[in-house]
């Protein structure tokens, strides 16, 4: 018999047990509830193979089939099963809580196991991740200002002071700019970087306040949901200033240590935005190691964007403050303090 859960109970039945998604790879490698582990009861073939039988030959036919595929695989599904979740307690769920979900919980129950399997599938927790994006309501503070000023590094110092943080380009695995790729990891899919966000949004206290940057819609090729992105652009903002020879340095420490050839071709996507004159200066710059003058490029770029955002920014409450050549941890503390003093 099935053990079931619905969506609202995920969080408190996970902990203990391990969350198996029995979906095809390429499912999962699109979009998952973070930290499932796939564990496929067909693989990509056998899916598409299973899907036109049920198109074409009817219900009976594709289920005949996917018995066939899963039935040669029953003894590597409890091996795999026994090696992954040592305490023998899983969560079990598919696209939408169906056959695969149902036949997988059913194979490892008889075999000893605590399987639940979760109502609904992905297709609930999907519907759960969307939904509080635009029901459940935070206590922003977005930090602003213009390229190079370091405020990720301020943020992350804010949160070693006890602060709460959302850090939306940690969580898209992207800086923001053309050259926000440098030194990471593939992005997620849009899909999948809500479902981080959502996660990571579950971590936080809503009664207190949560530190956050200030983005654009789009953090490299993710989307920020609409209705959430509303919400942090409605919050008040805080927005620093420090001066252009300290950011040129600032970019230079972080990002001199790329090759020629990936920051030619991070300034190749913002080509024509810069102008032939101007691209090509930066690329002559580069190829002679001249850091600060394509820095200096760049930058000139990026301020009049950066302006232009915050001339056209929906935050009723904004805040220039500016700051000498203090370290970034200073600048935290003062940060901290000004909010409290401000009641921000």
């Amino acid at each position: 018999m099935s053990i079931t859960i619905n969506i609202q109970d995920l969080e408190k039945f996970r902990k203990g047990r391990t969350l198996f998604d029995v979906r095809s790879p390429i499912e999962f490698e699109k979009a998952h509830i973070p930290g499932a582990i796939n564990f496929p009861l067909f693989s990509n073939e056998e899916r598409a193979i299973v899907g036109t039988a049920y198109k074409q030959e009817g219900k009976e036919k594709a289920y005949v089939i996917g018995l066939e595929f899963a039935g040669a695989k029953m003894s590597h599904f409890l091996r795999e099963a026994r090696d992954i979740a040592k305490s023998k307690k899983l969560i079990v769920h598919c696209w939408r809580g169906g056959k695969r979900s149902q036949s997988m919980s059913w194979l490892l129950q008889n075999f000893g196991f605590e399987a639940l399997t979760l109502i609904g599938g992905y297709k609930s927790y999907r519907k759960d991740v969307l939904e509080s994006f635009k029901e459940k309501k935070y206590q922003f503070i977005v930090l602003g200002g213009k390229t190079g000023c370091a405020k990720t590094e301020i943020l992350h110092h804010i949160k070693k002071s006890g602060e709460q943080l959302l850090d939306l380009e940690g969580i898209a695995q992207h800086k923001g700019s053309a050259f926000g790729s440098l030194g990471e990891a593939e992005q997620p899919s849009t899909e999948q970087f809500e479902n981080y966000l959502h996660y990571e949004l579950n971590k936080l206290d809503p009664t207190k306040r949560v530190w956050v940057e200030n983005e654009s819609k789009t953090i490299g090729k993710v989307y920020i949901p609409k209705e959430f992105w509303n919400q942090i652009k409605a919050a008040p903002l805080i927005n620093i200033e420090r001066s252009f020879t300290h950011r040129v340095n600032h970019l230079i420490d972080g990002y001199a240590i790329y090759s020629n050839e990936e920051l030619t071709n991070s300034f190749e996507k913002i080509k024509k935005r810069l102008g032939g004159l101007a691209y090509q200066n930066a690329v002559d710059a580069i190829a002679v190691s001249d850091y600060e003058v394509a820095t200096e490029i760049a930058l000139k770029y990026y301020d009049k964007t950066y302006l232009h955002g915050l001339n056209t920014n929906l935050s009723p409450d904004i805040h220039n403050l500016k700051f000498e050549e203090k370290s970034n941890k200073e600048i935290a503390t003062k940060l901290i303090t000004y909010a409290n003093e401000n009641g921000i």
